[in-house]
């Protein structure tokens, strides 16, 4: 059973940058292809980026491309969201997950685990 543990959220204004931390703890880190999501209220919870297992090879979104990257440490078993040039919608709880499977996944349902959640907030 793997646990995740978000850390790094809070409030931001727009055009700041944040970098939120996930630890992973419990199992193969290095095996697992990861995540992170967002939800904010009222809406579906969304993939925002992705880091392959085998090569660390990221995949996001069109909504944070060239904006968000995101990296990871296997020797920490740690993934980091590095959110530069934020925006107002990018308000969200935003969630680490973790995938043992082939591909780039990015439907929740593809991820077998995940965090509580950290909140980011973006003010104007």
């Amino acid at each position: 059973q793997v646990q995740l543990l978000e850390s790094g959220g809070g409030l931001a204004q727009a055009g700041d940058s944040l970098r939120l931390s996930c630890v992973a703890s419990g199992g193969p880190f290095s095996r697992y292809t990861m995540g992170w999501f967002r939800q904010a209220p009222g809406k579906e919870r969304e993939f925002v980026i992705g880091s392959l297992w085998y090569n660390s090879a990221p995949y996001s979104s069109d909504a944070v491309k060239g904006r968000f990257t995101i990296s990871r440490d296997n020797a920490k078993n740690t993934v980091y969201l590095q959110m530069n040039s934020l925006k107002q919608e990018d308000t969200a709880v935003y969630y680490c997950a973790a995938a043992m499977r082939l591909g780039a996944p990015q439907r929740p349902n593809e991820y077998d685990y995940w965090g509580q959640g950290t909140q980011v907030t973006v003010s104007s």
